[in-house]
């Protein structure tokens, strides 16, 4: 499915950095170099040969002292190497005339407990290590709240800082023969201009940037009336990229032939790249696999990194078996021109568009790159019209922003716009698998790293966090009194929130919302509805968790105005294979559609105008009108690329083109021929028993009231009314609930089983020893059962007799005697005997002249020692049988008629 799935984004982005990697120093003799290429080689023009020191308490006191051992591997401990390093760590860089201090802690949410290191040696052997060593850091320099410091102390300092002003890149120095510590590094200081950007010499200005082939049209900006709000879960609840890194055998050959010193290096940038995003997006990115090709490359790769992208995304669906939200490749090679990358455009969470290719660089710009492809991958597009007419400014003049092609520092940061695409495709159905909390990381069990891990009750993070949330309900990794969490969406005022709570909306008709557990603080993981279902009333096919129809195609490209062409337009005019309408080109060729394919060819659309929201218009606007039974249809279209032979102007995979039929390749095939996988059926084959809807995770989600791994078990509950729970077979929750009613079933039957024996066991006592059966009550007042016997002797009445070689067994009746006085009649219905009242009598009455017999007696000087079972019952006779019924009536049984 989820190959299916990737075909709904089939849209592709070429990553064209503005600053493209100082690695192609390699080729600096080359006179083929662009200017852009010529002036990043020298981005960093001041360069410092220093010495940086680790920072230690010395003993007995609190000042801190400088040593050149940079090591921050665990002291102390007996046995080989030492792969866990310390979790807090200072250094002091001395540059530039400043002495930077800079406090850094272990990153812990860089690798997640899975995490494994593989490579294939020469010959073909494989060698796989789970976890790896974990020397990655973050921090600030002390005392500038605005700085920022990324770092990996495995072989030296590896990573840049930023102090506000200026961004520093430091590594350790090549020529370094010390084997115990890197004692020497190189630190770089990005270059400043002493005037403002806008006065920059006319060469410095867009560098880079391809003349539009349209008319920018500057558009006004929008009130905060008219910005689109989204519920709040969906933009403050923290996401997750759980990603793999695949190192190409030049990647490897460039990093001495050392895998080690290749895996830090790829580490050391996904460290970065978490960096940037957790403080703009809310986005941590976990590391869950890393591949090294150490013999040879497993692929050829191009110089053309759209080819070398569909290569690897082949590679990965056929060879690599870890699960992950993306892939990206580190290649060693240069691609061509000045593009540093290619990347999916909103391909995250799918098996053959989730990932990217990347090529070599310094730490900090492959960072960069990595940041880019990753914000392709979840929806974000670099729109330089928007940035050009200033609706989308970037803040950061200087370093200039992630997706932008300007600046001249390290950018940090993304602009409003970028955000705000990243929210509506979440709330579009995308990047379900990133709210999906990796359950732990690889890192020992921390106290403040915000995961709850062995020996912790909770984990609010780091005290600044706790603030935020937590800080009452969690004290040092252990819950306060009376409360049962400290955070996550299901946790309020520390307790967990009821069964049922709604804790993530659903953002469209093809998602599903998530509800809480009741036992738990976490929300259930994001799902959507499987491939296949209808969405927006019966106009759309929900493919990838998004709702796919003509008409939200033609609003994503040309504006919320614009909607799809009549029906009628794609069957005039894409039947004629011309540029007006067909179904795709060959070389030069139109290609006619066949009449069955006509609405999975191209888009037309009414009222659109002369600027796509997105991408380059190729040609001119195809515009037609045609007259249908007096009325006039505006048909057009535009052929839109986002780069080579992407174009946005054919009807998207998925879209719905008749009744369960669903376009794919410019060809409408019934959605059965998809074979989509499906969930648990009832006898009837109903999906679900009809009672819920099939997710994503091929498991039923079921409607209220409904429970089972196929929704087929009614389970009312009253708890719900005001949370709109949803239950289902799945979970922590569905599964007690099954458990419950399963053993309480069980329980409920043993207990009739148990009761209908013992009952039928007396009944055949009675008959064993001659005795009729007599019509009994259970009485619950206790005061009588001291007058049993009389004289040793049971008493009984002259009603009692020995019918029982007459008896007849009447079954499902019950016993009706009469009586010559109605007192123990109800008025209403003369036939019916007011047992209720008989028994509040007999519980009332302490003396009377009749008595009778409930069961058979015994000798109160029987070998058992008990005492008889005859008891005394002062209460007026009750009323006999018909004379006529006397022998049926009286056979009927005693669990049949007793209260």
């Amino acid at each position: 499915m989820q190959a299916a799935a990737a075909a709904s984004v089939p849209f592709l982005l070429l990553c064209a950095l503005g600053t493209c990697p100082p690695a192609r120093c390699g080729r600096a003799g080359d006179a083929s170099l662009t200017e852009l290429e010529r002036r990043n080689e020298n981005r960093f023009l001041e360069r410092q040969s220093i010495v940086p020191l680790r920072l230690l308490y010395s003993s007995g006191g609190e000042d801190e002292t400088g040593h050149d051992a940079l090591d921050t591997r665990v002291r102390g401990h007996p046995g080989g190497r030492q792969l866990t390093h310390v979790d807090q760590a200072s250094f002091q860089v001395d540059a530039f005339g400043t002495s930077f201090i800079l406090d850094v802690v272990l990153n812990h949410y860089l690798l997640s407990s899975e995490y494994v290191e593989r490579h294939v040696e020469h010959g073909g052997k494989t060698v796989e290590v789970k976890g790896g060593e974990h020397c990655y850091y973050q921090g600030h320099i002390r005392g500038s709240p605005a700085s920022f410091v990324a770092l990996s102390t495995c072989h030296g300092l590896h990573g840049m800082f930023y102090d506000g002003n200026h961004t520093y890149l430091i590594e350790p120095e090549e020529n370094d023969t010390s084997q115990e510590d890197f004692h020497f590094h190189s630190v770089y200081k990005s270059r400043l201009f002493e005037f403002p950007l806008d006065d920059l010499p006319s060469e410095f200005q867009q560098v880079h940037i391809t003349p539009p082939k349209f008319i920018l049209k500057a558009r006004p900006k929008r009130s905060k009336r008219q910005l689109r709000r989204h519920p709040r879960n969906i933009e403050e609840e923290t996401k997750y990229i759980e990603l793999m890194i695949v190192n190409d055998h030049l990647m490897f050959k460039k990093h001495r032939l050392s895998v080690v010193h290749t895996n830090t290096y790829a580490k050391s940038v996904v460290n970065m790249a978490d960096l940037i995003y957790k403080d703009q997006l809310k986005t941590r990115i976990v590391l869950v696999a890393m591949e090294t090709w150490a013999a040879d490359n497993k692929f050829a790769i191009s110089e053309n990194p759209l080819i070398t992208l569909r290569e690897f995304m082949k590679y990965r669906r056929d060879f690599i078996k870890e699960k992950s939200d993306a892939v990206h490749l580190f290649s060693g090679s240069q691609f061509e021109s000045s593009r540093s990358g290619a990347a999916y455009i909103g391909g995250i969470c799918s098996l053959l568009k989730g990932g990217g290719v990347n090529e070599f660089g310094k730490t900090d710009l492959m960072a960069v790159t990595l940041a880019q492809s990753l914000a392709h991958n979840i929806g974000i597009i670099s729109d330089k019209r928007k940035l050009a007419s200033g609706e989308c400014k970037c803040e950061d003049t200087w370093s200039g922003c992630i997706m932008g092609d300007t600046g001249y520092y390290l950018p940090k940061k993304f602009t409003q716009c970028n955000i705000e695409e990243y929210h509506d495709f979440l709330n579009s159905g995308g990047g379900a698998c990133l709210f999906n909390k990796p359950s732990k990381l690889l890192d020992p069990p921390e106290c403040g790293n915000g995961f709850i891990e062995t020996g912790e009750e909770c984990d609010c993070g780091t005290p600044a966090e706790c603030v935020l949330e937590g800080a009452e309900c969690c004290k040092k990794c252990t819950l306060t009194q009376d409360s049962q969490c400290s955070d996550g969406l299901c946790c309020k005022k520390c307790k967990f929130q009821p069964m049922g709570t709604v804790c993530r909306e659903a953002v469209n008709d093809c998602d599903i919302r998530e509800t809480c557990s009741g036992n738990s603080s976490q929300c259930a993981p994001n799902i959507h509805k499987m491939d296949g279902y209808s969405c927006d009333g019966i106009q759309g096919i929900c493919f990838g968790g998004r709702c796919k129809t003509r008409d939200r195609q033609c609003k994503y490209i040309w504006g919320q105005k614009v909607m799809a062409s009549d029906k009628y337009c794609y069957e005039k005019l894409n039947i004629e294979g011309t540029e007006k309408g067909n179904c795709g080109k060959d070389k030069d060729t139109w290609i006619q559609c066949n009449k069955r394919d006509v609405l999975c060819g191209y888009l037309l659309c009414t009222n659109i105008g002369n600027i796509p929201r997105l991408g380059e218009l190729d040609g001119e606007i195809t515009s037609t009108l045609v007259v249908q039974q007096g009325r006039t249809l505006n048909c057009s279209g535009g052929h839109v690329k986002l780069e080579e032979d992407v174009d946005l102007g054919y009807v998207e995979d998925g879209t719905p083109c008749g009744p369960q039929m669903m376009c794919l390749e410019h060809r409408c095939l019934p959605v059965a021929s998809f074979n989509f996988s499906t969930c648990l059926s009832n006898k009837e084959g109903t999906v679900c028993s009809g009672n819920g809807v099939c997710s994503n995770e091929l498991k039923c989600v079921c409607n209220r009231h409904w429970i089972g791994a196929d929704c087929s078990t009614y389970f009312p509950h009253n708890d719900d009314a005001k949370t709109g729970i949803t239950l289902s077979g799945n979970g922590v929750a569905g599964t007690n609930i099954i458990i419950g009613i399963i053993a309480g079933t069980i329980l409920v039957l043993a207990l009739i089983l148990g009761i209908t024996a013992w009952g039928y066991k007396n009944y055949r006592e009675q008959r064993s020893n001659g005795l009729s059966h007599s019509w009994s009550e259970r009485i619950p007042d206790t005061k009588h059962i001291s007058d049993i016997c009389e004289n040793g002797r049971p008493r009984s009445n002259s009603w009692q007799g020995n019918l029982g070689g007459n008896r007849k067994k009447i079954r499902g009746k019950r016993f009706r005697p009469r009586s010559n006085s109605t007192e123990y009649l109800n008025p209403w219905f003369k036939r019916d005997y007011n047992v209720a009242k008989w028994v509040e009598d007999v519980n009332k009455n302490t003396e009377g002249p009749y008595f009778r017999t409930l069961s058979p007696a015994k000798s109160p000087s029987s070998s058992t020692g008990s005492i008889a079972s005859s008891r005394k019952y002062p209460y007026p006779m009750p009323p006999l049988p018909d004379e006529e019924k006397k022998v049926n009536r009286q056979s009927a049984r005693l669990w049949e008629t007793s209260i």
